[in-house]
């Protein structure tokens, strides 16, 4: 008797049981997987045979066979999910670049915030707002409109496709709106118009703000803390609490609107920001017509004085710049260096005058502020014209008025920012040249050591 047989011999029965049981299970698992295998196959042929437009079927590799089997055994599907062809009877509209944009980063922001990563995703907030004030609408229906279309199914054609499946990522996409921009049309951020006025009609608000008042409810009242105190504000008529709101300056009247909810409807009122945008938004500051100017903000006055660039008047943009001179000593082993502090002021007026004024450390702001007027005669001295194009400020005829002879006028182009927004307050050098008056020939100047303009508000200049 051989070793394997005496082996056999020795095993117990109920092992032997189990082996044969195991042996059959494994059978019968074969067999009905060759059989659904067959049946699907069948079914693939049909559907092939009964669309034309359908895709042929690859005949599979033994490898394929194999796998197919092993995820079947494990109770997966044996062929990848079948989707329906969207409809293209519409062609969709994409947004635009700087929307698009802002969308992304209004997401990011989104992903940020539910991770409770709170401080980055106030930040991206803020970013996607400046860049649009309707990012928040357009993030929603821009959601929205995607489900929509995901559970839409289609009606021109009943016949399904093939998916083509691509590896995705397990963390979720940070932009995923180029993928779906084709999916949009008719996107429409409407303007939100809210009622506010009660003496000239009605006032008109769009972007963020119009979205936020639009869940307030209709009767808004002021409201004291303590239900025992009264409030005698509210005993005011809105027709004559507008009337005092009018003689407010923009920082008072945004300060009062901070109050509460009625206070911030009230503040909105188009017979209020009128005057102060139509004082302001004038040539040299525009150089097209004003109604045609506030119809592309949708008539939102207080917008347009916000967003529009403008140079400001009730104050000066003051230049601080430095830099480093070598001095002589003495001593020829200690190196002698002096920091060296000059200002530069540029005052814009209302009639397109601007004043320029260059001065060393010994002239500081609290001295030079209160000289600053077309009046003043001194070195460092210039009076000369202004314009604003876009972003673009543009100085031109800077000349000595106490000079007896001019021959030579100087030009500077500086570009207009605004940090945070609203405030304009910033004027950054793109060009200075000096000019010969005889030929008009331009001479570019060095800007090595110059710094930006920073606003700085004079009370006396209101």
């Amino acid at each position: 008797m051989t070793v394997t047989s005496q082996a056999a011999a020795e095993e117990p029965e109920e092992l032997i049981r189990f082996r044969q049981q195991w042996i059959e299970e494994v059978r019968g698992k074969k067999k009905a997987t060759a059989s659904q295998d067959d049946h699907s196959a069948h079914a693939a042929h049909e559907s092939s045979s009964a669309s034309p437009d359908s895709a042929p079927v690859p005949a599979r590799s033994p490898h394929a066979n194999a796998v197919a089997q092993r995820r079947l055994s494990h109770g997966a599907p044996s062929s990848p999910p079948k989707t329906r062809r969207l409809s293209t009877s519409v062609t969709p509209a994409p947004f635009g670049p700087a929307l698009q944009r802002a969308v992304d980063i209004y997401r990011k922001a989104v992903q940020h915030e539910q991770r409770s990563e709170l401080d980055e995703a106030l930040r991206l907030y803020r970013t996607a707002f400046r860049m649009d004030n309707n990012v928040d609408r357009a993030y929603h229906l821009l959601d929205e409109r995607i489900s929509t279309k995901a559970g839409a199914p289609s009606s021109g054609s009943a016949a399904p496709i093939k998916a083509h499946h691509r590896k995705t990522s397990s963390v979720a996409d940070a932009s995923p709106v180029d993928t779906v921009t084709h999916g949009m049309q008719n996107l429409d951020i409407a303007v939100g118009r809210v009622p506010v006025a009660h003496a000239r009609g009605e006032g008109f608000v769009t972007g963020t703000l119009a979205g936020l008042i639009s869940s307030w409810p209709v009767n808004l009242a002021f409201e004291s803390e303590d239900e025992k105190t009264g409030t005698p504000i509210q005993l005011l008529p809105d027709e004559l609490l507008i009337h005092v709101l009018r003689l407010l300056d923009t920082t008072t009247l945004e300060r009062f609107a901070a109050v509460n909810r009625k206070a911030r409807v009230i503040t909105l009122d188009a017979s209020i920001w009128r005057p102060i945008v139509q004082a302001v938004l004038k040539p040299p500051q525009i150089s097209e017509e004003f109604e045609t100017l506030i119809l592309k903000y949708m008539t939102d006055y207080r917008r347009a004085y916000i967003e529009h660039p403008r140079v400001r008047y009730d104050g000066v943009y003051i230049a601080v710049c430095h830099y480093i001179r070598n001095g002589i000593g003495e001593n020829v082993w200690v190196n002698h260096t002096h920091l060296i502090t000059y200002y530069r002021y540029l005052r814009f007026l209302p009639d397109g005058q601007v004043l320029s004024l260059l001065t060393n450390e010994d002239f500081g702001p609290q001295q030079v502020i209160p000289l600053l007027k077309p009046t003043l005669r001194m070195k460092g001295f210039f009076i000369g014209t202004w314009y604003l194009d876009g972003t673009d400020v543009h100085i031109e005829e800077l000349l000595d008025p106490a000079a007896t002879e001019i021959r030579f006028s100087f030009q500077m182009i500086l570009h207009l920012r605004s940090r945070p927004l609203g405030r304009w307050n910033r004027l950054d050098f793109r060009e200075y040249d000096s000019v010969r008056i005889t030929n008009g020939e331009a001479t570019p100047l060095t800007l090595k050591n110059e710094r930006p303009f920073w606003f700085s508000k004079v009370r006396s200049y209101a």
